[in-house]
Formats: structure tokens, C-alpha cells, sequence
């Protein structure tokens, strides 16, 4: 199959964008609307079973397959992907899908992850409302996992693959025709673990091991093997998100041991009592205009923002971010050179050249108006952070610094809240040898001591990495890992987190006998 290939004479092929088992995601061009999709093609052969004598297996799969697409295209809900044709073409199935911008669950988790709690409840908030829709049909998904999850640019989140989970398996047994199960292991309930069958509460189960990665940035029953994964999701309790990540609430520890449980009756009941348990979690709609998009999705905007206006076309200059992976049927960027994960930061979002920042007023007389005048041009900063007035956030950042520093001194507590504001913006902004040098300027403010420079080490090598200094960021982060895993054990969130950095700069470092390289 190559790129060039017209479907069913409309299809026009023009990259291969995912792959399975099954078949291939291919981005593609309709040429009769002149719109883009994403072309989903199935190999019927591969499904077909070579000792079926009468021969009429695959076009029995043909009828299910598009049976099952009509079902898939009569949904109609926000969450889902709209399907727009199906159909056969030179023995392939093909489903045609819109395309879906924005970023996979599992690339912001690997991107952002851990996520902060409101984060994770809005995405599986929003999963909860599609799902609903869905086993409303009735209909289950039944390989729900992150790289199934998009993230809208708008953070609208929206599921793939439904229709195709849904053809493959319509008489609920977990087993293909050549005995493989259908679904990802390290999502897949007990139930479907055992081939005995799924139903709602299995979709219910992959969207518990979903929130304990998104809040802790690992599966909840990893091992080396497939088997091993499947084994212990039938015989291993879960670890409680809590003893991973104490700061949780308990109510969302419980969640996701309710919806773990290994008995499907054990389980909460429907997608709808879990959305009721998320509500508490999730955050309050705002009377604030919309903020442009920041670089990374940001799933709590449908709740902050619901029904506002759409922020201006093209406030976010720049190229996306290198690291950033697109949905079905948008063309990959040019890899980056080192695909560092980045801690997560708080958003600077990007937005049009606006009117000069607020200069700093003139301070009054005295070492109280002095101070009263800066702390009042601190939360001004604050303010432009929190609508996303980038340019303006670094002017304003540099003509506050010099002063404060000058009339409080380099480690006053309001200095080092603007340098770190001046930090993550810069590097937000791609300027990371400008914010490199914030991070080096904040650390010699703090005693060493003090629970901040391990945050500050972090984004330090990450900033030098990214200036281009990758040997010299290796080591600051090796030997942070070092100092934390000392501190810490090697088990604890943050070893795993400065791991994962050094395993993907591994992937482009030739250093021999290191146990970090990937």
C-alpha cells in the first residue's frame, strides 16, 4: 500500500499515520467534498478463518463491519469521532473518519504527566459523558486506553476507534478468529482478561486504570510481559493512588479503586455515577473571555469556558511544540532532535501582540509605599499569566526584577516569585537559554536545603538540554536522580519522572554502560 492510492475512486491516500493488527490509519483527502479524513482500512484476510470450508467468513465480517459502522454513525455526540463512509475496496474494509487535531492522552501524560487532579477529572469526565452515549446503543468500546483519548486543542475530548472495537467482536466473546484477545492489556478488565465476556462496567474498569496513570504517570499493573499484565489485573489488588502520590484526595483514591474492582458487580454501576463522583473534582465555569490556547491542550477548558466564544484564529504564533503528536489524519511535524519530557508548568498561554504593559508605578515614599507599589505590580503579573499576555508578562517581568531586587534584595520572597513567573515564560517561549539562566539565578537564591532546588535542578537540566547543551544536562539530571532516589527511594514519583527524561535523551546519547540509556 502506498501514499497516491485513491479508495473506492474517492479516497485519496496521503501518509500512513497509525497502524495495527487489524490495518492501517492512513490520512487522506476526499476529493469529491474536498475535505481531510482519516481513512481507517481492515484486512479482511487477516480476520478471515482458513478452515472455514464454505468460504463465508469474511463476508460475513464484511455485513458485521458495516453494520456495526451504522450503528457507530448514528451517534451523535461531541465525544465521539464523526464517522463519515465505510465500505470495501480491493478486499480492505475501510471506515472513513473525520480528523481529529490535537494531542493523545498518552502523549500529554508523557508531555505533562502526572496530571494535577482537575486535569484528570475533566478528561475522564468527558469520557464518562461519551461513554454514556455509547453503551446507551447498547454498544461497548471495549479497548479504551489513553492513545484511544484525543485532546482537542479546545480540550474537548473525543474518542476514537469505536466502531472498529465494536465490529470485531459483536457477539462479546474476548477472542478474535485467531485467538488473540481484543483490547490493550494493560487496560483490560479481569473479565476480558479471562475471555468471559464485556460489558459497560469493562469500559468502566479501562477508565480506571486510565485515571490512576493520568495522576500517576504509571499503569496500575505493570510487568514485563503482556501475560504477566494480564495475570495480575485478575489476582493483584491495585496500589492506592495515595501511598504513589500522597497530596490526592481521598475521594478520587476511592474512585479508582471502585472502578478497579476486580467483580463487575463491584464496580460503580454505569458511566453516569462515576461522572456524578467526578463533579466535585471538576472546576467551576468562569465569567472570563476565553483565553487563546496554550501549547499543550488543557481538558478543564469545556468546564472553565462552557459555550464561550472560540478565542481569535491564530493567537498562538510559532510552530507547535516538537514533542507534540497529532490525531488521526493531521500529518506528523519533523521529529524533534530530543524529545524531552517536560514537568508540568503552569500555562503561559501564547497570544497576540497587545498594548505596552503597565509600567511599574513610581514608588512612594518610604520603604512601605515601596513595597506596597511592587506587590501590587507583582499581582498585575499574575494577572497577565492568567490570560495569557506572554509578551507583555516578560516586559513587565523585566522591569519589575531589577527593582525588586534592587529595593528587597536577590531572595526576597516577591523576587523569586517574579524569576520563576520570568523562568517558565521564557521557557514556554522557546528562549530556554534566557530562562536557563532564571533557573541558575534562582537557585543561588535558595539554600540548598530548601524543598524548592529539586524543582528547580529539574527544569534547570531540562532548560539546558533544551539550549542545546545535551551532555551537560545529562549529567545535572543524572546526578539529580541520584540525589533523589538517595532521598526519596526508587520507587517515588519524582525517580520515576527524571528516569523517564533520561530514558528518551538516552534514546540519542551514545554514553555505553550508563543504566539510564533507553
Amino acid at each position: 500500500m502506498t501514499a497516491g492510492r485513491v479508495v473506492d475512486g474517492r479516497y485519496r491516500l496521503a501518509e500512513k499515520i497509525g497502524h495495527g493488527g487489524m490495518g492501517q490509519v492512513w490520512a487522506g483527502f476526499d476529493e469529491r467534498l474536498e475535505r481531510h479524513v482519516a481513512v481507517k482500512l481492515l484486512r479482511t484476510d487477516l480476520l478471515a478463518d482458513p478452515s472455514d470450508a464454505a468460504a463465508s467468513r469474511g463476508e460475513e465480517l464484511r455485513r458485521r463491519f458495516l453494520r456495526e459502522c451504522r450503528v457507530s454513525a448514528a451517534l451523535d455526540h461531541p465525544g465521539l469521532v464523526t464517522v463519515f463512509d465505510a465500505g470495501s475496496d480491493g478486499g480492505e474494509l475501510y471506515l472513513v473518519m473525520q480528523r481529529v487535531p490535537g494531542l493523545s492522552l498518552a502523549d500529554l501524560i508523557a508531555e505533562d504527566g502526572p496530571l494535577p487532579v482537575e486535569q484528570a477529572a475533566a478528561v475522564a469526565g468527558q469520557v464518562c459523558a461519551a461513554l454514556a452515549a455509547v453503551h446507551a446503543v447498547p454498544v461497548v468500546h471495549r479497548d479504551l486506553k489513553p492513545s484511544n483519548v484525543m485532546v482537542r486543542d479546545d480540550g474537548r475530548v473525543v474518542l476514537l476507534d469505536l466502531g472498529i472495537a465494536t465490529a470485531l467482536d459483536p457477539d462479546a466473546t474476548r477472542l478474535t478468529l485467531t485467538g488473540s484477545p481484543i483490547g490493550s492489556p494493560a487496560y483490560m478488565a479481569p473479565e476480558q482478561a479471562l475471555a468471559a465476556g464485556a460489558d459497560p462496567r469493562s469500559d468502566l474498569y479501562a477508565l480506571g486504570c486510565m485515571l490512576h496513570e493520568m495522576l500517576t504517570g504509571q499503569a496500575p499493573f505493570p510487568a514485563p510481559t503482556a501475560l504477566g499484565v494480564l495475570r495480575r489485573h485478575v489476582d493483584d489488588p491495585p496500589v492506592p493512588l495515595r501511598a504513589l502520590r500522597p497530596e490526592l484526595p481521598a475521594a478520587v483514591e476511592v474512585l479508582v479503586l471502585d472502578l478497579l474492582a476486580k467483580r463487575p458487580a463491584d464496580r460503580p454501576a454505569d458511566a453516569q455515577q462515576v461522572h456524578a463522583r467526578l463533579l466535585p473534582l471538576l472546576p467551576a465555569p468562569t465569567v472570563a473571555p476565553q483565553p487563546p490556547h496554550g501549547a499543550v491542550p488543557d481538558p478543564t477548558r469545556p468546564y472553565r469556558y462552557p459555550h464561550h466564544p472560540q478565542p481569535p484564529s491564530g493567537t498562538r504564533p510559532g510552530p507547535p511544540r516538537p514533542d507534540r503528536r497529532p490525531g488521526p489524519g493531521t500529518p506528523p511535524p519533523a521529529a524533534a532532535s530530543v524529545p524531552v519530557v517536560m514537568p508540568a508548568l503552569p500555562d503561559p498561554r501564547l497570544a497576540p501582540t497587545g498594548p505596552a504593559p503597565t509600567p511599574v508605578p513610581a514608588p512612594e515614599a518610604g520603604p512601605a509605599g515601596r513595597a506596597e507599589a511592587l506587590a501590587e505590580a507583582c499581582a498585575r503579573l499574575s494577572d497577565l499569566v492568567a490570560a495569557g499576555r506572554h509578551g507583555e508578562v516578560l516586559a513587565l517581568a523585566a522591569d519589575l526584577l531589577p527593582r525588586a531586587v534592587a529595593e528587597l534584595g536577590p531572595g526576597a520572597p516577591l523576587v523569586l516569585t517574579v524569576r520563576t513567573i520570568r523562568a517558565r515564560t521564557l521557557l514556554a517561549a522557546d528562549r530556554p537559554a534566557d530562562a536557563l539562566a532564571e533557573y541558575r539565578a534562582l537557585l543561588a537564591a535558595h539554600p540548598a536545603d530548601s524543598p524548592a532546588v529539586p524543582g528547580l535542578r529539574e527544569r534547570a537540566g531540562l532548560a539546558q538540554v533544551a539550549a542545546g547543551d545535551r551532555e551537560g544536562g545529562w549529567q545535572a539530571l543524572l546526578e539529580l536522580l541520584l540525589d533523589t532516589e538517595r532521598r526519596l527511594g526508587p520507587h517515588h514519583e519524582d525517580v520515576r519522572r527524571l528516569r523517564r527524561h533520561l530514558e528518551q535523551l538516552g534514546a540519542t546519547r551514545t554514553t555505553s554502560g550508563n543504566p539510564y540509556t533507553a
